[in-house]
């Protein structure tokens, strides 16, 4: 069985929000929208997000870091938001594994938010609905877009290439390798929801200070009347392959 699924980089993300803002103006626009701002340019503003990213710093002075954390539905294997659900609404679709909400039969219970440990669903104050990340499934089943297309908005719209999409039960598959050769792993496995979004963990790069970065020169553009003059010196790091 397929199942659809982002793996995604945390070594990489840098916090920019691209894909918080790429997914809202695609899904409040396509089949899933709209999605609800309300307030947004007061002091208390507040919406509907598919997806969300947190920021954490981490460790303590001066071995500190920033951690960037995207959070979204994570269309679990045995999602518990399904069962709970009163009206049949929270359902699996079995082609691709991807959950989604049928908004005609959702009464607005809260009882799928309440079953998610991860707190990955969203309440439409307007609509009174549940909504939640669809993998942006009108995008990746559309045949008439270009296949390099077929990818969740959030996806495309990473600068730093930290979102990875793809089938996570392929072993063949660019998301499957991913997690193979980077230790990636499910947030809160112990829940036993199985999660099909996976993290792949940060990791520990040594820098590197070579002791002609240490040296200050003379800016030759402050000296009047002259014209900057390279200095006349022996072959520095930078022509050569390092």
């Amino acid at each position: 069985m397929t199942q659809l699924a982002l793996v995604i980089d945390l070594n990489v993300c840098v916090g920019c929000h691209a894909c918080v803002t790429s997914c809202k103006q695609w899904n409040t626009s396509g089949t899933a929208g709209s999605l609800t701002d309300l307030n947004p340019y007061g002091a208390d503003p507040n919406g509907t997000f598919f997806n969300r990213v947190q920021t954490f710093e981490v460790g303590e002075f001066p071995n500190t870091q920033t951690v960037h954390f995207p959070k979204s539905c994570l269309h679990c294997e045995d999602p518990p938001c399904v069962p709970v659900c009163p009206t049949g609404a929270s359902y699996k679709r079995a082609e691709d594994g991807i959950v989604l909400v049928d908004y005609d039969k959702c009464i607005g219970c809260k009882y799928c938010t309440w079953a998610c440990p991860y707190g990955a669903r969203e309440f439409d104050e307007e609509r009174k609905v549940m909504t939640k990340c669809t993998l942006c499934v009108d995008r990746v089943t559309d045949t008439k877009l270009p296949e390099p297309e077929r990818k969740p908005s959030c996806v495309l719209a990473c600068p730093a290439n930290a979102r990875l999409f793809g089938d996570v039960h392929d072993p063949e598959s660019v998301v499957s390798k991913a997690i193979a050769e980077r230790g990636g792993y499910q947030l809160m496995p112990e829940w036993g929801t199985r999660p099909s979004n996976h993290y792949l963990p940060r990791r520990k790069t040594e820098m590197r200070i070579h002791p002609e970065d240490l040296k200050r020169v003379d800016n030759p553009l402050k000296l009047d009347g002259k014209q900057p003059e390279y200095a006349h010196r022996e072959p520095g790091r930078e022509d050569f392959a390092t």
